[in-house]
């Protein structure tokens, strides 16, 4: 009967709680059905914010939001985005809660924060250790990377213009692509919160560095004016968890900052047995969790072991551990790989077993200073066991020191730099060295000469500067070729080579021209020339025995100039100057010879470059003219002239063609004026004409190589008969024998075309040049003309006498007119006339004059002017 009321009791009371539960699950369906969608911005900057794998917010901020959601009955939803795209979503209002933003009075004005601060920071740079970065200043000439739009971008790009100090920032779109591009060398360092910083700095072999700046407050943002109740809720829970040590907040950063949690032990009120019971359970949970820990720590020791291992087997450089008795307690894949060996077979053996005994005894006195305490950077010569196989190493070693100081090992990291050396040694010697004879080359050679006439200021000894140039050499060049000409060059530089002593220096100025520097001669003049030229004759004697190449026998010779140390000069490029005038006065001393440089020499230098000058403006001003000297028949009527150039000079008259000729060949003048030349012959040959008395005369016009071999000469001789309407019949070139030395196939082509038209050739000075009587049966002539020297010394030298009767003989076979020029005296003429010479031209029959005054010649003439000059 008890048993009734009981139940009864026991039934209302169950009605009850099924009716609070179905009130209570009312709530939560109608709560459910309110629940708030909240967009959150997610993006990666670990341990702070990132998304799972699941796409859900996790990191420090985002699991504190989690358990925000899960108290406020929020709904997240996850939008992944970069850091600027994250900034402008919530500016948008395209995300309602962005994470992770640090509190500035510009960022104030675009979004609203909460109050209490949900995280704090600061900045600070990372890099590699060997860096050494210690302050700001240390920044100069960096690459820094910094997030794109973040606070520390602005705040150390403004620092740094602050302290005046140049450097490089690169923006990025998040903090892992900076991390990976210090690890890389695209960047010098990154800056990042010190939390991720910290969390992520190991897996890219990066330390924290001493510049830490800008310690910041994060917040939650939302867009400005809006989610005011997500802030209320987040300020709540922030501020009732940071006042409680054991609340979730310090269990989030325990588990990713390593912030220690603080536990409050609760008080038992358990009787004895039960107290007893709870530490023994508290123990065994303490030993459980000690051991987890420490296979925790273990594995993740071995993790970084093999990370390590794997980073460091992938560098290309030798890095390698040694102990206090030289043997090796690590090695990775590239020393391995020298060795032949694996790693088990290195270890524990010294160098000894791998390299010859110079190289082992070499790298222990290195090691042995590392291991006193010494740090080293060295260029290290190895070469294996056999003493084979020798290769260059850059290494780098420092000790290793215990905690207490004590050095227990040497690190190394040794780079092979063989290859690198090979290129650097070929580079020089291409940037200091003749590629064709091995010779040191201009460049080398003004350095070389800098050192020389420093160390003769110093001794008061003497020195002298031998510039040598080979004669003939072009010619040589264009006869047989380049390469011939190549042969040639290093048979000379090892002759030369040969003679010199060993502390002189031979160079190679460029084409045939040598320079020799000689030292330490004795401070007396007359001796140090004494010296010099027993050096020369040397020099001279060695290049005068003829070159044996390919299927030729070259004979050939220099002329050298010499300039002494103690001659004046400003720098050393005057004093090679000095040389080359003195080679080209050697030159013009009949070559194979030595010559001393003199300053009237520069006088004469600075002479012939005003001349130039001046004759360059004579073009311009029409200051040049032509004279004309008759040219006669046996019975002296006048049947042609020679065009002479003269220069009418404003100050100093009429200039002979003997210093100004010359002059022009050498600067290319003689093309414009050979133009010049030829223009004006054709209009007084188009002149004459008109006159009776000279309508049958022809012009002969002395032509240069330079000028006849130009492309365009046979071009220029039509167009300028087209233009002033001469007879091409009537115009004479003449042509000298050292013309026939270059291409004589083109000559003959050119003189072929021309002669075509009608124009006659002429040879000049016959016999005094190099022509074969091959090439000459070959030519399109019409004349020949016999030089002046034989005619001057025909009285008096049966040679001449001989050569003479020889011209006329062969023009006589070939059947060309022969001319005699230079006949000053009627004896002359008259033995010409014995020896069959039928035409003359000479002072006897008048000087170069004006075309006005050439006339009709008679006999009557020449009997009353025999001797006119």
């Amino acid at each position: 009967m008890e048993v009734a009321p009981r139940m009864k009791h026991l039934l209302s009371s169950c009605l009850v709680h099924l009716l609070l539960c179905l009130c209570l699950l009312g709530c939560a369906w109608s709560i459910a059905a309110e629940a708030r969608t909240v967009k959150v911005g997610v993006y990666a900057n670990e341990p702070k914010i990132f998304a799972d794998a699941s796409g859900q917010p996790s990191g420090i901020l985002g699991e504190l939001l989690q358990a925000i959601a899960k108290e406020e009955r929020w709904q997240l939803q996850a939008v992944p985005c970069t850091w600027q795209q994250c900034l402008q979503l919530v500016q948008d209002g395209e995300i309602d809660l962005l994470p992770d933003v640090a509190f500035s009075e510009e960022r104030a004005q675009l979004m609203d924060f909460h109050q209490v601060p949900s995280l704090f920071s600061w900045s600070q740079l990372y890099s590699h250790e060997e860096l050494r970065l210690q302050s700001v200043l240390d920044l100069r000439g960096l690459r820094i990377a910094a997030l794109e739009g973040s606070i520390q971008f602005q705040y150390l790009q403004s620092l740094l213009d602050s302290f005046g100090l140049q450097a490089q920032m690169i923006p990025l779109s998040d903090l892992s692509q900076g991390f990976a591009m210090v690890r890389t060398e695209q960047a010098d360092a990154v800056v990042a919160n010190q939390l991720f910083g910290d969390y992520h700095a190991a897996s890219y072999r990066l330390s924290a560095t001493p510049i830490m700046f800008q310690p910041a407050q994060l917040f939650y943002a939302t867009r400005k004016g809006e989610n005011a109740e997500l802030l209320s809720a987040i300020d709540q829970h922030l501020q009732n968890w940071q006042s409680a040590p054991g609340s979730i907040y310090f269990q989030v950063l325990q588990r990713w900052s390593g912030v220690p949690q603080q536990r409050s032990v609760p008080v038992l009120f358990w009787w004895g047995l039960a107290l007893l019971a709870a530490l023994l359970t508290l123990a065994i949970g303490g030993s459980l969790l000690l051991r987890r820990q420490v296979a925790d720590k273990t594995r993740h020791i071995k993790t970084s072991e093999a990370r390590l291992n794997t980073i460091l087997d992938s560098v290309e450089a030798h890095i390698y551990i040694k102990d206090p008795q030289l043997r090796y307690q690590y090695a990775n894949r590239k020393v391995c790989e020298l060795f032949g060996r694996s790693a088990e077979q290195v270890i524990g053996h010294s160098d000894a077993e791998f390299f010859d005994t110079d190289t082992a005894q070499a790298l222990g006195i290195n090691d042995r200073r590392v291991l006193a305490g010494e740090r080293i950077e060295s260029e290290e010569t190895n070469r294996d066991r056999y003493g084979r196989n020798e290769r260059t190493y850059f290494s780098v070693k420092l000790p290793l020191r215990a905690a207490d100081g004590s050095i227990y090992a040497l690190c190394g990291i040794s780079t092979d730099i063989t290859e690198h050396k090979k290129n650097l040694e070929q580079i020089h010697q291409l940037a200091y060295y003749d590629a064709l004879t091995g010779l040191p080359n201009r460049r080398l050679l003004l350095e070389h000469l800098q050192f020389a006439l420093a160390r003769s200021a110093r001794s008061r000894r003497e020195g002298a500067l031998l510039f040598i140039d080979l004669d003939n050499f072009k010619q040589l060049n264009d006869t047989l070729g380049h390469d011939m000409g190549d042969l040639l060059l290093q048979q000379v530089s090892d002759r030369l080579l040969n003679q010199v002593r060993l502390d002189d220096s031979l160079s190679r100025l460029g084409g045939d021209e040598f320079v020799l520097i000689l030292e330490n001669l004795d401070p007396e003049p007359q001796a140090a020339i004494a010296t010099i030229e027993h050096v020369a004759e040397k020099l001279l004697h060695a290049l005068a025995t003829p070159f044996e190449l390919p299927g030729y026998s070259h004979s050939g010779s220099a002329s050298i100039g010499v300039a002494l140390f103690s001659q004046p000069h400003d720098k050393p490029e005057e004093l090679l100057k000095h040389a080359d005038l003195a080679m080209y006065e050697a030159k013009a001393a009949g070559r194979n010879t030595l010559c001393f440089f003199d300053p009237r020499m520069q006088l004469a230098l600075a002479a012939r470059a005003t001349l130039e000058h001046e004759l360059r403006r004579a073009l311009n001003e029409d200051q040049l003219l032509l004279h004309y000297q008759p040219q006669v028949d046996e019975q002296g009527e006048l049947h042609g002239a020679e065009a002479l150039v003269r220069w009418q000079h404003p100050q100093r008259g009429l200039v002979p063609p003997g210093e100004f000729i010359p002059l022009a060949e050498s600067t290319g003048l003689i093309l414009p004026m050979g133009r010049w030349i030829l223009h004006t012959a054709c209009q007084q040959l188009a002149s004459w004409a008109n006159d009776p008395q000279r309508a049958e005369l022809t012009v002969a016009i002395n032509v240069s190589a330079r000028q006849f071999h130009h492309p365009d000469f046979v071009t220029d001789v039509l167009t300028a008969l087209k233009e002033t309407g001469a007879n091409p019949h009537r115009l004479e070139l003449e042509l000298t024998e050292s013309q026939l030395v270059q291409d004589i196939e083109a000559l003959i082509n050119k003189m072929e075309q021309l002669r075509a038209h009608g124009v006659r050739f002429s040879l000049d000075d016959f016999g005094t040049g190099y022509s074969s009587l091959s090439y000459l049966k070959r030519l399109p002539l019409d004349q020949l003309k016999i030089d002046r020297s034989f005619v001057r010394d025909l009285l008096d030298n049966s040679s001449d006498t001989a050569i003479v009767r020889t011209i006329l003989v062969l023009g006589q076979a070939l059947e060309l007119r022969v001319i005699a020029e230079g006949v000053e005296s009627q004896a002359q003429r008259d033995a010409l006339l014995r020896l069959g010479c039928r035409h003359f031209q000479g002072y006897l029959y008048g000087v170069p004059q004006p075309a006005a005054q050439i006339g009709a010649y008679g006999r009557a003439t020449l009997d009353l002017h025999p001797g006119q000059a």
